[in-house]
């Protein structure tokens, strides 16, 4: 197989990265310092670590220690990470002005207290300071108190949605990465479906597959690929095999693969951080005319979709022309959710295909397209494929064969 690369040089000695540079990032954070100083606020302080890594290019693990970057309209930015996290941050080469730690969690002073003395010391406490969020939390065992309550004054303007805003329209950097994403969970589905074959299990097949096609990204692409907190190029079924399929969020079952079984996959790989989705819908032998019709409305419907995606159109009229299809053939006892998602950094991201998500389509936005049926007793038919909306409609980034013949394996 034959994987086309795109690449870009962005490193001091020419050497091929595929990454977001730190012109880039540093465009990204001047966005947010601009709406910042739009509403009269001094700066702000964000805790969402998919906010972190979009604006300085840091990925870690949450946990209980607080973690935060303290990004003031003037002045340095600042990364408050706990002790362990220090060496990390130069290492992965953040963009940030300077790196305050502190010893651990919950300490002799909790950290969020470190917190205010730290904005005293910048001159943020007491001016108009906004924030991603009231506090630090976390589900893995953490309490502590709001940043109203460390600084004692004023609450912060909770801005919880300035940078997922920013995130919506993708880059031309941030295509190359998704793009570069779709071929390698294109891999891994390919060896995915050669290795579903009835009596195989799962889990097998799915780490069969998902290890086979991460080294080959790895050989291939050497030095110049960084997960950048992910794990290379995976495929599985999520549990969706037979009867189970049509249970659109199963969890993995160690089911083994049956002649007669409806088969919803998924795909992907993780390149700097960002991702695609690849979803089929696939038979263990010959599917009976039942699956196959079911099958055939699935594919009727996001055709329907992709058609309905266009700049200048809420998102809402994508779910909607979708669900006129639903109205006229009869097929509501097997819907069970709305069109599709943005992505990128997460696996969803906003805006949504979906009739209460009136935000208007732009080019750059990259989406799933995955209307499903699911038929209780029969299987699940959805396909997911990742675009990009361009000037004047789509342009798809996965491309997996879509048709029946193409998706029968045994």
């Amino acid at each position: 197989m034959t994987v086309g690369r795109e690449r870009t040089l962005l490193s001091a000695d020419l050497t091929p990265r595929i990454e977001i540079g730190r012109a880039e990032l540093s465009l990204r954070q001047e966005r947010v310092k601009e709406r910042l100083s739009a509403g009269s606020h001094a700066g702000m302080v964000l805790f969402s670590a998919t906010s972190i890594f979009y604006l300085t290019g840091f990925a870690f693990i949450p946990t209980e220690r607080p973690l935060a970057l303290v990004l003031p309209v003037e002045g340095e930015s600042v990364l408050f990470v706990p002790r362990l996290e220090t060496e990390h941050v130069r290492a992965m080469g953040a963009l940030v002005d300077r790196v305050v730690d502190y010893p651990e969690y919950p300490g002799e002073t909790h950290p969020m207290v470190l917190l205010g003395r730290l904005l005293g010391e910048t001159g943020l406490a007491g001016r108009s300071l906004a924030a991603d969020a009231p506090g630090y939390g976390s589900p893995w065992g953490y309490a502590g108190p709001s940043l109203e309550e460390v600084l004692g004054g004023e609450p912060p303007s909770v801005l919880g949605k300035l940078v997922e805003e920013l995130r919506t329209v993708k880059s031309e950097a941030e295509l190359r990465l998704i793009r570069e994403s779709a071929r390698w969970g294109n891999l891994a589905h390919a060896l995915l479906q050669e290795y579903s074959r009835p009596g195989a299990n799962e889990t097998e097949i799915s780490a069969r597959a998902s290890l086979e096609a991460t080294a080959a990204m790895i050989r291939t692409l050497g030095p110049a690929y960084d997960p950048r907190g992910g794990s290379g190029a995976e495929a599985g079924f999520r549990g969706q095999v037979g009867p189970h399929s049509a249970n659109p969020h199963a969890v993995t079952r160690n089911a083994r693969l049956r002649p007669g079984d409806v088969l919803v996959t998924g795909a992907g790989a993780t390149v700097w951080g960002y991702n695609s989705e690849l979803e089929r819908t696939m038979f263990v032998g010959p599917p009976s005319p039942e699956q196959e019709r079911f099958f055939r409305h699935m594919m009727a419907l996001q055709e329907i979709a992709f058609e309905n995606i266009r700049p200048g159109r809420p998102c809402s009229e994508v779910d909607r022309a979708v669900r006129a299809y639903y109205d006229r053939h009869d097929l509501w006892p097997y819907w069970r959710h709305h069109v599709g998602h943005a992505l990128g950094i997460l696996g969803h991201e906003a805006p949504f295909f979906d009739i209460g998500d009136q935000t208007v389509i732009e080019p750059g936005m990259v989406f799933s397209v995955e209307p499903g049926l699911y038929v209780e007793g029969l299987g699940g038919f959805r396909h997911s494929d990742t675009l990009v909306v361009t000037a004047d409609g789509v342009e798809l980034l996965t491309y997996y064969p879509r048709d029946l013949d193409s998706l029968i394996c045994g």
